[in-house]
């Protein structure tokens, strides 16, 4: 197996856990390895680290597979993706779910999200794309879902030197598949919706509202296809208005509510910028505001910029909230830190000239494991506050 060596003191790194090995931490890669293939990572002094899978033409030049001297094989594959589904089987409900999740569940650049009986795959980068066969192969074995559908169509693979591709990996369906989420059924567009179809990431966040809801005006802002927003009818809200820039969404959205039967809540086609604006303007008032937007940064370069697009949602929330009314307010921007974010939505309660107090801080689910010696697996930010 060809071998890969680290640049003096480079190693700690990698020796406390983290799965991704930079180009500029590489002293040099032995000739035999091709783009794609699996190296033995050695540090400068020659300590084995591990194995990983080699892309040149990426700055995360090696990504960890393993820490042992073990085989990378079918058997190898067959193994990882059991113990996938096995924490899934423990800790979540099945029906939907990430059921693999990158580097958390030691298979890089992998992500394998479930809805009911159907799987969808993204392989982000050449090492693990090789092995596409085998991983839907073990997919099918373990979790004995009916197909596979591939949505690798994300700007992330051209880095890599991937092609964008989308269809059927395993078996054919009906690419609109139906799913429940804590009871609620949901549609999900596998082949057209947005990433994989659907955001599990924030399902246990979405069961936290039944506390706050009951008997309220919500407003649900970013909805997509409604997931927030059907959780507030569901738990006894007096009325919900989803609001999504895409008409397309909201469509899905309203089909949802009527698949669940639930008549207290819309979904209008706006920006949330704009509609914000004019319930201040207005003096319209809701007693709680949900802001789940999409990832505002993809890179460190934009935070600022990302910081005040998230300050001005949450300034104007704030003044349109009654005095003790709910502020529900994420950021899934990896870039943007828990501090920052804490930081914004002070500085925002500031200008508001409102007090503010955290009722509940939350993350990710636990579908989307955290690596600790990864805080890039640590992404999103969840808090639910109450305004004064």
């Amino acid at each position: 197996m060809p071998k890969a060596y680290l640049k003096p003191t480079r190693e700690r790194r990698v020796e406390q856990g983290h799965p991704w090995v930079f180009r500029s931490d590489i002293d040099r890669v032995e000739k035999t390895a091709n783009p794609g293939d699996v190296v033995d990572l050695h540090a400068a002094r020659g300590k084995f680290l591990g194995r990983a899978y080699y892309n040149p033409a990426s700055m995360i030049t090696l990504r960890m597979l393993t820490r042992e001297d073990e085989a990378i094989d079918r058997d190898f594959f067959y193994r990882r993706v059991q113990r996938a589904y096995d924490y899934r089987k423990a800790f979540c409900d099945i029906n939907s779910c990430r059921l693999i999740y990158g580097e958390s569940d030691f298979l890089p650049a992998l992500i394998v999200d479930k809805f009911a009986d159907v799987c969808v795959m993204q392989s982000l980068a050449l090492g693990i794309d090789r092995y596409k066969d085998i991983l839907c192969d073990a997919i099918m074995d373990i979790t004995d879902c009916r197909g596979i559908y591939q949505r690798d169509d994300v700007p992330v693979r051209e880095l890599e030197g991937l092609p964008l591709e989308t269809g059927f990996l395993r078996g054919t369906f009906d690419t609109t598949v139906e799913m429940r989420e804590n009871g609620i059924r949901f549609l999900v567009d596998v082949a057209h919706g947005q990433k994989t179809g659907f955001f599990l990431d924030q399902k246990e966040n979405r069961a936290s509202l039944a506390p706050i809801v009951r008997g309220k005006q919500v407003l649900d802002c970013f909805t997509h296809t409604g997931s927030f927003a059907l959780h507030a009818a569901k738990f006894g809200a007096e009325h919900v208005t989803g609001v999504d820039i895409s008409e397309d969404a909201c469509a899905i959205a309203r089909k949802n509510a009527a698949l669940n039967e639930l008549v207290n809540v819309d979904f209008v086609a706006e920006n949330a910028f704009d509609l914000l604006r004019r319930c201040y303007d207005e003096k319209t008032r809701y007693d709680v505001i949900i802001l789940d937007p999409p990832a505002f940064t993809k890179t460190r370069q934009a935070i600022e910029g990302a910081l005040r697009g998230y300050k001005e949602i949450n300034l104007r929330a704030m003044k349109i909230l009654p005095p003790g009314g709910f502020l529900v307010t994420c950021s899934c921007s990896q870039h943007v830190s828990e501090q920052a974010f804490t930081e914004m939505l002070l500085g925002a309660a500031r200008d508001a000239h409102r007090q503010v107090r955290i009722v509940e801080e939350r993350t990710q689910g636990k579908d989307h494991p955290i690596l600790l010696g990864a805080p890039e697996t640590r992404y999103l930010k969840f808090f639910v506050l109450q305004v004064f």
